[in-house]
């Protein structure tokens, strides 16, 4: 029987020394038993069995097999090997979406009568499980400042299975101390997960803070390109083999054209961020300085509060800023009704530079308190840095703000 129609968790190849850009080119291609030097796309719903046999073999694993794509497919299997190994990680699985990836994996860890541990600032749908979801079936969650590394201490509980944490947090870029939660999870035996799509792998790597687990919207900064929406969740073997059963019933599988977008665009990740960056870092030094805007929230600041904490855990400070604008909401609807180059659009982490005021789009279903909970004012606009030049961004900023 061909070994290949029964993959195991995808694993990345052993350290081969080189460099993380090096890594990112090649990485899952040795997956490919043919000779193209891009993955093929398996675009198949189901796979053959050899006998009987090997048609029962394969229904009853536990892990992925090339039985049914939504049980595993050799082009998601490639991905998978590429996100463990930019994530430092032993094993990974790819989703249908950031969502599918985040609901999983905290299924994966929750049951009823546990309670969980969370960044008071979160990604407005995560927001929601914990919130709205989560509390029927009998989880609990406490917020807490993400910014205080003792206040996660101070939340735990007997019963607290997980510590959930975002970094930079969306969309006021507050920044966690990873490893310092890290350490205290660890003596307290609690799993911690962290959403990392904000900072992405070639600025942050959690695993290597001692984080248990990642997710990520994949759709963001590891596609690139705005043209798939896709999840991911990276950790040990033993973790992925805990969440994949679930990624089986819940059906979050992503097809394979998407999964090969997404390895094809993380191909160019350290280019893009590199570039989103350096960029990022002048647009808020320009917005810093700007007699109209009250307040620049970017982790590239020396004035940041978390600044020193990014500094320690982060290759770069990412392509996201938010900002205040003075005059509030009306004044931040005008900015962004004035824009003729950067676009007014939700999702972040493409080649394009895209605005949006929380408070009236991704974060509109929380209800005030909730936004409120998490510093996201009604005034507050975010970007997402894209690869246009930064001075045209900065013109089309000054004639907004004009």
């Amino acid at each position: 029987m061909d070994d290949r129609r029964r993959p195991p968790i995808a694993e990345p190849q052993a350290n081969t020394g080189w460099g993380p850009s090096t890594r990112l080119v090649h990485a899952g291609l040795e997956s490919n038993d043919t000779t193209a030097i891009s993955v093929p796309i398996y675009q198949t719903s189901t796979f053959s069995f050899d006998n009987a046999a090997h048609g029962a073999e394969l229904c009853q694993q536990t892990g992925p097999s090339h039985l049914y794509t939504r049980w595993g497919n050799p082009t998601t299997h490639a991905l998978e090997l590429a996100l463990a190994d930019v994530e430092g990680a032993e094993a990974a699985l790819a989703f249908s979406s950031g969502m599918a990836a985040g609901v999983t994996a905290v299924m994966a860890m929750v049951a009823s009568g546990d309670h969980v541990v969370a960044a008071n600032c979160l990604y407005a749908g995560m927001t929601e499980l914990f919130d709205h979801v989560l509390p029927p079936l009998g989880v609990e969650t406490t917020f807490i400042d993400p910014a205080v590394p003792d206040a996660f201490e101070q939340a735990l509980r007997p019963n607290t299975k997980l510590i959930y944490v975002e970094t930079p947090a969306n969309p006021t870029l507050a920044i966690t101390d990873l490893a310092a939660v890290a350490e205290i999870a660890r003596r307290h035996g609690i799993f911690t997960l962290a959403d990392n799509t904000w900072a992405s792998p070639w600025n942050t790597r959690p695993i290597e803070l001692g984080i248990d687990a990642v997710i990520h919207s994949a759709t963001k900064y590891l596609g690139g390109h705005t043209d798939v929406i896709a999840g991911a969740a990276v950790g040990s073997r033993e973790w992925i083999n805990q969440v994949w059963p679930y990624l089986k019933i819940f059906g979050g599988c992503p097809s394979p054209h998407d999964a090969w977008l997404l390895h094809r665009g993380m191909r160019t990740l350290g280019l893009r961020v590199d570039r989103q960056n350096a960029s990022a870092m002048e647009i808020a030094k320009f917005l810093d300085q700007h007699p109209k805007i009250e307040t620049t929230f970017y982790p590239g600041l020396p004035d940041h509060p978390g600044h020193a904490v990014a500094k320690r855990q982060m290759q770069g400070f990412g392509g996201m800023l938010s900002f205040e604008v003075a005059g509030g909401l009306e004044a931040g609807r005008q900015l962004l009704d004035s824009l003729r180059l950067i676009i007014h659009a939700v999702s972040l982490g493409g080649v394009e530079t895209l605005a949006v005021h929380p408070a009236s789009t991704t974060h509109s279903p929380l209800t005030p308190e909730e936004r409120r909970r998490g510093n996201v004012t009604e005034g507050l606009i975010r970007m997402s840095i894209g690869l246009e030049e930064p001075q045209d961004l900065i013109a089309d900023l000054e004639q907004a703000l004009a």
